[in-house]
Protein backbone atom coordinates (compact mmCIF):
# COMPACT_ATOMS: atom_id res chain seq x y z
CA UNK A 1 0.00 0.00 0.00
CA UNK A 2 2.61 2.18 0.80
CA UNK A 3 4.38 1.74 -2.23
CA UNK A 4 1.51 2.73 -4.17
CA UNK A 5 0.80 5.55 -2.31
CA UNK A 6 4.31 7.04 -2.47
CA UNK A 7 4.07 5.73 -6.45
CA UNK A 8 0.70 7.84 -7.11
CA UNK A 9 2.20 10.97 -5.59
CA UNK A 10 5.67 10.71 -7.88
CA UNK A 11 3.77 10.22 -10.76
CA UNK A 12 1.62 12.78 -9.53
CA UNK A 13 4.74 15.18 -9.21
CA UNK A 14 6.05 14.01 -12.27
CA UNK A 15 2.94 14.38 -14.61
CA UNK A 16 2.67 18.35 -12.87
CA UNK A 17 5.79 19.41 -13.32
CA UNK A 18 5.82 18.39 -16.85
CA UNK A 19 2.37 20.37 -17.90
CA UNK A 20 3.65 23.35 -15.98
CA UNK A 21 3.24 25.93 -18.53
CA UNK A 22 6.29 27.74 -19.51
CA UNK A 23 6.17 31.40 -18.04
CA UNK A 24 7.98 35.28 -18.85
CA UNK A 25 8.66 35.13 -15.16
CA UNK A 26 10.43 31.66 -14.96
CA UNK A 27 13.28 33.40 -16.53
CA UNK A 28 13.18 36.05 -14.46
CA UNK A 29 12.80 33.72 -11.45
CA UNK A 30 15.95 31.87 -12.92
CA UNK A 31 17.70 35.36 -13.08
CA UNK A 32 17.34 36.46 -9.51
CA UNK A 33 17.97 32.65 -7.95
CA UNK A 34 21.36 32.57 -9.61
CA UNK A 35 22.33 35.63 -7.76
CA UNK A 36 20.59 34.34 -4.48
CA UNK A 37 22.47 30.79 -5.31
CA UNK A 38 25.73 32.65 -5.96
CA UNK A 39 25.94 30.87 -9.10
CA UNK A 40 29.45 30.41 -10.93
CA UNK A 41 28.65 33.22 -13.55
CA UNK A 42 27.21 35.74 -10.97
CA UNK A 43 30.47 35.45 -8.72
CA UNK A 44 32.64 34.79 -11.95
CA UNK A 45 31.09 37.93 -13.40
CA UNK A 46 31.75 39.83 -9.69
CA UNK A 47 35.31 38.09 -9.26
CA UNK A 48 35.98 40.07 -13.03
CA UNK A 49 34.13 43.17 -11.00
CA UNK A 50 37.13 43.19 -8.58
CA UNK A 51 39.57 42.49 -10.54
CA UNK A 52 39.05 45.89 -12.88
CA UNK A 53 38.82 47.73 -9.39
CA UNK A 54 42.53 46.67 -8.73
CA UNK A 55 42.09 45.58 -4.88
CA UNK A 56 44.61 44.41 -2.77
CA UNK A 57 44.07 41.29 -1.38
CA UNK A 58 41.99 41.91 1.94
CA UNK A 59 39.92 44.60 0.24
CA UNK A 60 38.64 42.01 -2.65
CA UNK A 61 37.99 39.54 0.07
CA UNK A 62 35.43 42.34 1.60
CA UNK A 63 34.14 44.02 -1.30
CA UNK A 64 33.14 40.16 -2.52
CA UNK A 65 31.70 39.57 1.28
CA UNK A 66 29.27 42.83 0.82
CA UNK A 67 28.14 41.39 -2.71
CA UNK A 68 27.42 37.54 -1.79
CA UNK A 69 25.81 38.54 1.32
CA UNK A 70 23.61 40.99 -0.71
CA UNK A 71 22.77 38.19 -3.22
CA UNK A 72 22.12 35.78 -0.94
CA UNK A 73 19.52 38.14 0.83
CA UNK A 74 17.99 39.01 -1.70
CA UNK A 75 14.34 39.00 -2.16
CA UNK A 76 11.84 39.76 -4.65
CA UNK A 77 8.24 38.98 -5.17
CA UNK A 78 6.54 39.06 -9.28
CA UNK A 79 3.62 41.34 -9.41
CA UNK A 80 3.01 41.09 -12.55
CA UNK A 81 3.18 39.64 -16.13
CA UNK A 82 1.76 41.72 -18.92
CA UNK A 83 2.27 39.47 -22.41
CA UNK A 84 2.48 41.01 -26.23
CA UNK A 85 2.29 37.85 -28.51
CA UNK A 86 6.68 37.09 -28.32
CA UNK A 87 7.57 39.83 -25.55
CA UNK A 88 6.55 39.95 -22.20
CA UNK A 89 7.29 42.85 -19.26
CA UNK A 90 7.25 40.82 -15.51
CA UNK A 91 7.60 43.59 -13.12
CA UNK A 92 8.97 42.47 -9.89
CA UNK A 93 9.53 44.00 -6.40
CA UNK A 94 13.07 43.19 -5.28
CA UNK A 95 14.43 43.82 -1.43
CA UNK A 96 18.60 44.23 -1.03
CA UNK A 97 20.48 46.05 1.65
CA UNK A 98 20.89 49.64 0.65
CA UNK A 99 24.35 50.17 0.08
CA UNK A 100 23.83 53.45 -1.61
CA UNK A 101 22.61 54.97 1.82
CA UNK A 102 25.74 53.23 3.53
CA UNK A 103 28.18 54.48 1.02
CA UNK A 104 26.22 57.76 1.30
CA UNK A 105 26.87 58.02 4.90
CA UNK A 106 30.38 56.60 4.71
CA UNK A 107 31.30 59.66 2.05
CA UNK A 108 29.52 62.14 4.72
CA UNK A 109 31.40 60.87 7.18
CA UNK A 110 34.70 60.87 5.68
CA UNK A 111 33.93 64.53 4.68
CA UNK A 112 33.22 65.56 8.67
CA UNK A 113 36.15 62.88 10.24
CA UNK A 114 39.43 63.61 7.66
CA UNK A 115 42.11 63.59 10.06
CA UNK A 116 40.80 59.72 10.74
CA UNK A 117 41.73 59.26 6.74
CA UNK A 118 44.97 60.76 6.67
CA UNK A 119 48.74 58.63 7.07
CA UNK A 120 51.35 60.20 9.69
CA UNK A 121 52.31 62.98 7.23
CA UNK A 122 48.97 64.26 6.63
CA UNK A 123 48.34 62.81 3.40
CA UNK A 124 45.00 61.67 2.26
CA UNK A 125 44.41 57.42 2.52
CA UNK A 126 42.22 56.33 -0.16
CA UNK A 127 42.45 52.71 1.28
CA UNK A 128 41.79 53.40 4.82
CA UNK A 129 38.60 55.13 3.48
CA UNK A 130 37.73 52.13 1.22
CA UNK A 131 37.95 49.78 4.26
CA UNK A 132 36.18 51.87 6.28
CA UNK A 133 32.89 52.15 3.71
CA UNK A 134 33.21 48.68 2.79
CA UNK A 135 32.74 47.51 6.75
CA UNK A 136 29.82 50.32 6.64
CA UNK A 137 28.23 48.62 3.70
CA UNK A 138 28.88 45.60 5.09
CA UNK A 139 27.33 45.90 8.67
CA UNK A 140 24.20 47.25 6.92
CA UNK A 141 20.63 45.82 7.78
CA UNK A 142 18.69 48.73 6.01
CA UNK A 143 16.92 47.47 2.80
CA UNK A 144 15.30 49.39 -0.01
CA UNK A 145 12.40 47.93 -2.18
CA UNK A 146 12.83 48.80 -6.06
CA UNK A 147 10.38 47.53 -9.19
CA UNK A 148 11.86 46.56 -11.82
CA UNK A 149 10.37 46.08 -15.34
CA UNK A 150 12.13 42.78 -16.85
CA UNK A 151 12.25 42.54 -20.76
CA UNK A 152 11.66 39.24 -21.44
CA UNK A 153 11.37 37.57 -25.27
CA UNK A 154 10.47 34.11 -26.57
CA UNK A 155 12.93 32.80 -28.42
CA UNK A 156 12.87 28.82 -29.60
CA UNK A 157 9.84 28.18 -27.54
CA UNK A 158 11.56 29.43 -24.65
CA UNK A 159 11.08 32.67 -22.38
CA UNK A 160 14.64 34.53 -21.97
CA UNK A 161 15.51 37.23 -20.52
CA UNK A 162 16.58 40.39 -22.14
CA UNK A 163 19.24 42.60 -21.92
CA UNK A 164 20.00 43.69 -18.14
CA UNK A 165 20.05 47.58 -18.18
CA UNK A 166 22.84 48.85 -15.97
CA UNK A 167 19.84 50.62 -13.67
CA UNK A 168 18.66 47.34 -13.41
CA UNK A 169 21.84 46.00 -12.02
CA UNK A 170 22.61 48.90 -10.08
CA UNK A 171 19.31 48.01 -8.23
CA UNK A 172 20.05 44.22 -7.88
CA UNK A 173 23.54 45.27 -5.98
CA UNK A 174 21.31 47.91 -3.94
CA UNK A 175 23.93 50.55 -5.54
CA UNK A 176 20.90 52.51 -7.31
CA UNK A 177 21.17 56.14 -6.87
CA UNK A 178 17.02 56.48 -5.58
CA UNK A 179 17.33 60.21 -4.46
CA UNK A 180 17.00 60.98 -8.48
CA UNK A 181 13.80 59.95 -8.75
Amino acid sequence: MKKTVLFLITLCMVVGCACTKDKASDAVKEYLNKYNNQHEKVLAELDNVIKDEEFDEDTSEKYKNVMTKQYKDLSYKIVEENYNGEEATVKTKITVYDLYSAQKEAEEYKNNHKNEFMDVDGNYEAKKFLNYKLDQMKKTTKTVEYTIDFKVLKKDGKWVLDTVSTEMLEKIHGIYNYTND
